[in-house]
């Protein structure tokens, strides 16, 4: 156990030796997600919709219960038998703030967290504190949970202010824990300006620094850690400090530009990406850190026969990318640990009380795309199309790219406001209502289908990170 800190491009222990972390994200737990758990939407609003539909108390039972079991001490103990060494923590503001109690600190917000981090620490695992979701949400996607495509983190100083202030909470409580390798304040910022995500760092950097002088900093690019080219020379007023990328490629998702075959044409595009998004701190001499990547993977429910061909071209695209990784010897952090199978290198059983409860709606779900990572829109697209052709007609081409383009085309614009925001809101208390009638014996049995025990393990992707662990 020791204390990290940011050398030059390395990351390094007390007596200066190298430390190679390699992990994964702990999504969908403190931070839920719809893709990772099943449910519609943004995490705001299934808690609102339960607690309506059961009652606060068994509400209350379900999400705590959800979090107690999700990650437990068989979990860390499963990832580090994969020589896997760290675990990037997303957190959402919510557990110790509340919007209509602002800078009101909530200590059960530590509850779990510090449980967890401890577990970690037992065997012998680094976490990265990330700060998934910010006051009015600092990016344009349902995972900063503010259910618009809308960024207002941006736009309001005192979502900034009260982000700041929980970060000095967050050092002060955490100062000298060296099973905590850094604090990552913000994830995937997306500023359409450009200069306000640098303002933040500085603002933030200090903040930190003022409460906790020794732990690293990982500062996400801007446009979804893919953009540092408006950064200049900022990094010359932060100290200890290392620099996210996130490094997916197309050719792990669903409709990729072609089928994925490891062609020298198809690594030399998976480089470039790479290396542009990493082209900033190369220039410099700083240190980077990849703290999501990953393809995500067929599912025998829904793509049936095709699915183990599909993720034989997943497995090959994960192992072409950590070669690039290796050869840089990279720092990185796969998304995701746990989920309900569509990433996670654990996955909760379809034999499980959940999975069960909520097998048709989730194959429904799937049907109507209403989740947008890694969405195939195939049995709808008929009903978008005309929506995007209307759209592609009225709109000249020079006014089509609005940010975050280009990452966003406009039929992704059309499809996160049309089926991700406004159809999934329809189907919020559908999900709600899967709970009603059941007693908190049987609310425990559906959190417990988290378990690590009453989880599945993908074990063609263990397989690859335990090859390539530090």
């Amino acid at each position: 156990m020791s204390l990290l800190r940011v050398s030059g491009t390395k990351i390094v222990d007390e007596q200066g030796k190298e430390t190679v972390l390699r992990g994964a994200g702990l999504g969908g737990w403190m931070n839920m997600e719809n893709f990772i758990t099943g449910y519609p939407g943004c995490e705001f609003q299934i808690r609102e919709a339960l607690a309506e539909a059961i009652g606060e108390q068994k509400a209350s039972l379900f999400f705590d219960k959800f979090l107690e079991y999700f990650f437990q001490d068989e979990d860390a103990a499963f990832f580090k038998s994969l020589g896997l060494n760290a675990i990037r923590i997303a957190f959402n503001y919510r557990h110790f703030e509340d919007d209509m109690n602002p800078r009101v600190l909530k200590e059960s917000g530590f509850k779990h967290l510090d449980r967890v981090i401890d577990i970690c620490a037992k065997h012998g695992i680094y976490t990265i504190l990330d700060m998934h979701t910010a006051p009015g949400g600092q990016n344009t996607d349902w995972h900063s949970d503010h259910g618009s495509h809308v960024a207002n983190f941006w736009n309001h100083k005192d979502f900034q202010d009260r982000s700041l202030w929980l970060w000095s909470e967050l050092a002060k409580h955490y100062k000298g824990n060296k099973w905590i390798a850094g604090y990552n304040p913000l994830n995937e910022p997306t500023d359409s300006k450009h200069c306000r995500v640098v303002e933040f760092y500085d603002k933030v950097h200090k903040v930190i620094r003022a409460e906790d002088p020794d732990h690293i900093i990982f500062f996400d690019g801007n446009t979804f850690a893919s953009d540092f080219s408006r950064f200049g020379d900022a990094h010359k007023n932060w100290d200890n400090t290392a620099y996210s990328i996130h490094d997916y490629s197309l050719f792990g998702f669903p409709n990729p530009p072609e089928l994925y075959t490891g062609t020298d044409e198809q690594k030399h595009r998976l480089k470039r990406s790479y290396q542009k998004k990493r082209a900033w701190m190369d220039e410099r001499g700083l240190c980077v850190w990849n703290g999501e990547w990953g393809p995500v993977y067929a599912r025998k429910q829904y793509e049936g026969d095709k699915t183990d061909e599909t993720n034989t071209v997943r497995y090959k695209v994960l192992e072409d990318q950590l070669k690039l990784y290796d050869q840089d010897r990279l720092s990185w952090s796969i998304w995701l640990y746990k989920d309900i199978g569509f990433q996670g290198m654990t996955y909760v059983s379809l034999e499980t009380k959940y999975m069960q409860l909520f097998e048709k709606f989730l194959a429904k779900k799937h049907r109507l795309a209403i989740d947008a990572w890694g969405a195939d829109d195939t049995q709808v697209r008929h009903v978008y199309q005309p929506l995007i052709d209307h759209i592609l007609e009225q709109v000249p081409v020079e006014n089509r790219d609005i940010y975050p383009a280009p990452v966003w085309k406009v039929q992704d614009r059309i499809a996160r406001l049309s089926r991700n925001i406004l159809v999934s809101e329809y189907l919020v208390k559908e999900w709600a209502e899967h709970f009603v009638g059941l007693s908190e014996a049987e609310i425990d049995e559906v959190a417990q289908s988290f378990k690590f025990d009453n989880c599945l393990r993908r074990e063609g992707l263990n397989k690859v990170l335990m090859e390539n662990a530090p």
